[in-house]
């Protein structure tokens, strides 16, 4: 009776899972196949998709290598130590994940706009944020950050810190330990918090929309087809955007990521 149960409980979870993937899948396969592989080979021909997909890869490659430079010191700080404020600081790094999206495109024009704090102080230099690439990176910047600062510093935490110690002892610097110890144990989940940014950073529209309209990424440009001329002619970019999506899903899951065994202990 008990393995009834479970037998059970194991097919109503099973029906439950099948439920939630067929509501993930059948919207990215319908529009996949309803393009067609002559449809998507007819819009690469054209400079525009062409020339928007690829400011949206490189723009959000930028955004993910200046959060690697200063976001990872960061991760491994939260990691690794405790100081007034520290919870406080978590929750502003995590912020941008639960602020609307169009609300970020506003508050960052209000910051780095041409009439903002910053866009005023870097006018002179010839520097603007509004309808150029670095506007681009700078939103993309903003809204996906979290996801490198947040599993980078779940990755360090899980690096036993005896090894550090270790190293100290026997001459290392902190930094020193960090290169040799910590990063080659962490490296993995690190990468894999950056691609993650980066594929959140290419499906961005509602900051990149306000702050930095032109030139257009690949999300701006599928809403503008839309607009304009139909769901037939918003099709292949927004097809073009999904498989990127899913490769980049496809790489953290099958090799980045760590895969995780499963003890048979107790199992009959």
């Amino acid at each position: 009776m008990r393995g009834r149960r479970l037998s059970l409980f194991w097919a109503a979870c099973a029906v439950a899972g099948a439920l939630l993937v067929a509501f993930v899948v059948l919207p990215a396969a319908s529009m996949i196949a309803g393009a067609g592989a002559g449809f998507l080979g007819e819009a690469l021909r054209q400079g525009d998709i062409r020339r928007s997909l690829w400011l949206t890869v490189s723009a959000a490659l930028i955004a993910t290598a200046i959060a690697f430079v200063v976001g990872v010191p960061l991760a491994y700080l939260l990691a690794r130590r405790d100081f007034v404020g520290k919870r406080a600081i978590e929750g502003i790094i995590d912020l941008p994940i639960v602020f609307p999206h169009t609300a970020a495109g506003i508050a960052l024009l209000m910051v780095w706009g041409r009439d903002g704090i910053m866009g005023r102080l870097l006018a002179p230099f010839g520097i603007s944020f509004t309808e150029t690439v670095a506007g681009i990176v700078l939103a993309m910047l903003f809204v996906s950050l979290p996801f490198l600062v947040d599993t980078s510093r779940e990755t360090f935490a899980l690096v036993d810190e005896r090894y550090e110690h270790v190293a100290r002892t026997l001459g290392s610097s902190p930094g020193g330990a960090f290169l040799r110890v910590t990063f080659p144990q962490a490296w993995r989940g690190v990468l894999a918090g950056a691609v993650l940014m980066w594929g959140r950073g290419i499906s961005e529209f509602g900051a990149v929309v306000i702050l930095a309209y032109n030139p257009k990424v690949i999300s701006v440009l599928t809403f503008e087809l839309f607009e304009g001329f139909g769901l037939r002619a918003a099709q292949p970019p927004a097809v073009l955007i999904v498989i990127v999506a899913f490769v980049v899903f496809l790489v953290v899951r099958t090799v980045l990521l760590p895969r995780r065994g499963r003890s048979r202990k107790g199992s009959a």
